[in-house]
């Protein structure tokens, strides 16, 4: 899970982490700013991030929970970014120079080797950079992406290796499931660099993930995935949108986590899944908690599929309905993938549609008047699932 905030009072950290063992995650995913860490120049760590670090490592290990180091952040010292942007650059503090990508990229690669030796297998992987490919560059700025992200992982996986043979490195935090992004990171020479590619899908998770997959082994690379962040906003009714992400009701985003972590369970190409995120805010609701630390349903729903991962997700249904001439198909699915309608007359078929869930997970196709109302089947499946797991209906 995806939660504790840098620098938070040690009571939060304490509660964040009881939480999550509560809920029975394995794992918890946090930011470790390189720039606040390494303020000043290379080498010289700052002793009270460093301490709050060591506490925040130390408490989850002590509750059989593992860290995702996502290590981020250019320090003004060691920024690319343009000399406007420097001048303005002030250490240890969030800044537009900390998301330009390293003038040397073996001072990023230092600073992971540090981290792998100092908490080795406390660690359950060392995530390189956050979404080098999100087009608003909160988090990677500046030309050539690929190439720099590259550089970066480069010199960052050798690093650890040395420190840590056994730290898992995990290159990518791609937010973009078109291949386009990662195809040129194969050609800027990543494979061999990492141990997992981490991505962050939000929408068509199950879709996302599988084409992802396609276009690695289409490029000769075959290791796992880690999904490492995705989630559901609870914030309907209140708002359409957030985060960019459409809002669903608390019992939808239950659902959904459910069905994403029961989709996955029987997939040896998918490492791990960290759901974003454990407590909300007041800006953000896809916390399994709310801002006050109240338990929604999906906190509860976590806890199950944690225990018990392997039952079926939710089942697809249809029933059919005439209106004004015309035969309309309704019905339900899990979340996560493309669906797609058959209809058939007799053995013969004659209609085809590929669509998608609405945010309650729940569709509604008018068939074409010229198929007539009598003597049709229907058969709706989501491409995951696969067409033996159909539903079907006939008028």
């Amino acid at each position: 899970m995806t939660g504790i905030n840098f620098g938070t009072p040690q009571e939060s950290v304490n509660q964040q982490i009881a939480w999550a063992h509560s809920v029975g995650a394995h794992a918890i995913r946090v930011e470790i700013p390189w720039s606040t860490l390494e303020p000043s120049q290379q080498g010289q760590i700052y002793q009270p991030a460093l301490a709050f670090t060591d506490y925040l490592v130390n408490q989850a290990s002590s509750a059989g929970i593992k860290v995702i180091a996502l290590v981020m952040g250019t320090p003004c010292w060691a920024s690319s970014a343009p000399a406007s942007l420097l001048s303005n650059c002030v250490p240890g503090k969030s800044n537009k120079a900390g998301t330009w990508p390293p003038r040397q990229p073996k001072a990023y690669g230092s600073f992971v080797g540090f981290l792998a030796a100092r908490y080795g297998s406390k660690l359950a992987a060392i995530e390189v950079w956050n979404e080098p490919d999100q087009a608003n560059e909160d988090y990677l700025a500046g030309p050539q992406k690929a190439r720099h992200y590259a550089a970066i992982l480069r010199a960052a996986y050798p690093a650890i290796k040395q420190a840590d043979p056994e730290m898992p490195v995990l290159a990518g935090s791609l937010v973009g499931s078109n291949g386009a992004f990662l195809r040129e990171l194969y050609a800027a020479g990543i494979k061999g660099y990492y141990n997992g590619l981490s991505v962050h899908f939000y929408d068509l998770t199950l879709a996302a993930l599988r084409y992802t997959h396609e276009v690695q082994l289409a490029s000769g690379d075959s290791t796992p995935l880690w999904l490492d962040e995705f989630g559901w906003s609870s914030c309907w009714p209140r708002q359409r949108i957030q985060q960019e992400q459409a809002c669903v009701t608390p019992q939808v985003q239950a659902s959904n986590l459910t069905n994403i972590y029961r989709s996955l369970a029987r997939t040896p190409w998918v490492a791990a899944e960290i759901v974003y995120e454990l407590q909300g805010s007041r800006s953000e609701d896809f916390g399994a908690l709310t801002e006050t630390g109240a338990q929604k349903p999906s906190f509860a729903a976590l806890r199950s599929v944690f225990v018990s991962p392997f039952g079926k997700p939710t089942p697809v249904t249809v029933r059919l309905r005439q209106r004004n001439g015309r035969v309309v198909a309704s019905g339900s699915g899990p979340v996560g993938d493309y669906m797609q309608l058959e209809a058939f007359n007799g053995k013969r078929k004659v209609y085809r549609s590929l669509f998608t869930l609405n945010r309650f997970n729940s569709y509604s196709i008018a068939l074409p008047a010229v198929l007539g109302t009598r003597k049709l089947s229907v058969h709706v499946f989501q491409y995951w699932q696969g067409v033996a797991r159909a539903a079907s209906a006939s008028v």
